[in-house]
């Protein structure tokens, strides 16, 4: 007997929820005292010394509505969890399985927003492209990547992506106004999203407050007249709002100059203690590389000491560790170049302008969920004292665009399985290695798979634009033997005092290699967004 399918995540969010449960007990990182200790500083401190108190090394450095998400949190911990020391103020936080067991289930509780998120996605999509969303909104519930960042890592992105999500539908629906408006109560949540700023700022302008024609541009009094006045001033009437509800406070005790600092720390280095695999890892790598040949190739070092003074250099390496440990701070580079902030933001800046450029004369919902992409591949490749964690900033938009063309799914699988891997430093203890390896496995087999099923075939297939695609699948096998042999590598550490020793080593072949597959990704996805159609359908259809 045929009937309608049912679309529901009902049953993806009570398995997960169950399994996130079990994963109580887990590791969590020093983040978990990061948030404990602002659960503490909200509720016991007045709103004025939010952004001053520094008892503790983990500084409240999130905008304003985390801070009274926190404060909100706070006022629901049972006297039980405030007796363990959830609530106290100290440099170093002592508390045991109650604050635990709150904590983590406030995570699993705020991830309702996401999932509400995606099950609109699934509701307002046409009966035909349900499959379809359901395939994408299913992918992004189960994710490893919010699986071991937030809920054993310890992080609140599920709830980050669900109003995320809402913004994106919100302008799928042509509800400018309120994308506008949920997007600056995202970046009042988390300043991390200002790296797809850009994207957002050239859609709206173009859809909600342009009227731009074939004589717009023959003089300036034309220009002016495509300008929508009425929909500029209450765009940024919504904006401002959101803006000034969020620090208006803090402004009225003259705090903001402390909130900015702690928002925006530029004194942190060039690369985190573990290189995020983007483009200074590998710069990273040849600096190490080259050091190498230095010492013990004679023909090398004497063509770099052309160019580099050498008792200078043989002084910095023997006063420095920076060659064989990743180092929190200013990374130092014997022969390369050094890169300066300026640097960092000139290059995320161009890439992330060549990014809207196309927005502007294709402002599709298709293109624009493109540029969010590659502004958030621009940030994440070039930008300064990058995350690993970031990368999951790039997936989740992709994850919508991704099978609208059988082309995309290339640079699309070479994403996730590299940017998944490259997350599993983040936890080294054997119990979690067990469970972030199968985990992620089985769901890049059954998303392999799905996104394949139910992906479009493009009318321009057979121009084999992805030439490499048969290399792109060995690079994602190639995975496999990295992980396994860098597994065997931690166990056998434990005995091994050489292999304590050069623990930045195994960090490094995660950053190199997933470093080729994410640039290989982000190469692909724009071949496809500045030289093809593909994206430039259909501004209401999302896949």
């Amino acid at each position: 007997m045929s009937g309608k399918r049912n679309f529901s995540l009902w049953n993806i969010w009570v398995a997960s929820t169950l399994l996130k449960v079990l994963l109580y007990p887990a590791y969590h990182s020093t983040d978990f005292d990061v948030h404990r200790n602002w659960l503490a500083i909200t509720n016991k401190l007045p709103l004025k010394e939010w952004y001053l108190e520094n008892t503790s090394q983990w500084t409240l450095d999130y905008p304003p509505f985390f801070a009274y998400f926190e404060w909100l949190l706070s006022q629901f911990v049972p006297a039980s969890v405030a007796d363990d020391g959830c609530l106290d103020i100290t440099d170093v936080g002592n508390y045991g399985w109650p604050t635990v067991v709150f904590q983590r289930s406030t995570v699993i509780l705020s991830e309702i927003v996401l999932f509400l998120a995606l099950q609109k996605y699934i509701n307002i999509s046409a009966d035909k492209e349900k499959a379809r969303s359901f395939v994408v909104a299913s992918s992004i519930a189960l994710s490893p990547g919010l699986l071991i960042v937030d809920h054993i890592h310890f992080q609140y992105n599920g709830m980050m992506f669900g109003i995320l999500i809402f913004s994106l539908l919100a302008a799928k629906q042509g509800k400018y106004l309120q994308c506008g408006a949920l997007f600056s109560v995202l970046l009042c949540f988390k300043h991390i999203f200002l790296y797809i700023a850009p994207a957002y700022f050239v859609f709206l302008l173009r859809v909600y407050c342009l009227d731009i024609h074939e004589n717009s541009f023959k003089t300036p009094r034309s220009l002016l007249k495509s300008v929508r006045w009425s929909n500029l001033f209450k765009l940024a009437s919504t904006v401002m709002t959101v803006f000034v509800i969020a620090f208006a406070p803090f402004a009225y005790y003259g705090v903001i100059p402390n909130l900015i600092a702690r928002l925006f720390p530029f004194s942190r280095g060039l690369t985190h203690a573990y290189w995020a695999p983007n483009i200074w890892a590998l710069y990273s790598f040849l600096d190490r590389v080259l050091v190498q040949f230095y010492l013990h190739v004679p023909g090398i070092s004497s063509i770099i000491s052309r160019y580099i003074e050498s008792e200078s250099l043989i002084s910095r390496l023997k006063n420095s560790t920076a060659s064989t440990k990743g180092l929190v701070g200013d990374v130092e580079f014997f022969i390369v170049p050094t890169i300066t902030p300026k640097m960092s933001f000139i290059l995320t800046l161009f890439y992330q302008i060549l990014a809207v450029l196309p927005l502007l004369l294709f402002p599709t919902f298709k293109k624009f969920l493109g540029s969010i992409t590659l502004c958030a591949f621009a940030s994440f490749l070039f930008g300064w004292h990058v995350h690993e964690k970031a990368i999951m900033l790039v997936i989740i938009p992709f994850s919508f665009i991704a099978v609208s063309d059988r082309r995309l799914l290339y640079p699309f699988h070479t994403l996730v399985n590299a940017g998944y891997v490259s997350l599993f430093p983040l936890l080294f203890k054997s119990p979690e290695w067990l469970v972030k390896v199968l985990y992620t496995l089985v769901w890049c087999i059954i998303y392999f798979l799905s996104f394949n099923e139910v992906s479009k075939l493009s009318k321009s297939l057979s121009r084999r634009v992805f030439y490499m695609d048969r290399t792109n699948l060995i690079y994602i096998l190639g995975l496999i033997p990295l992980t396994l042999s860098i597994g065997v590598l931690d166990v056998l550490s434990e005995n091994f005092e050489l292999l304590k020793r050069l623990e930045f080593l195994r960090l490094m072949m995660y950053s190199v290699y997933c470093a080729l597959g994410i640039i290989g990704s982000w190469n692909g996805l724009s071949w496809i967004y500045f030289l093809d159609d593909t994206l430039n359908g259909d501004s209401t259809q999302v896949a």
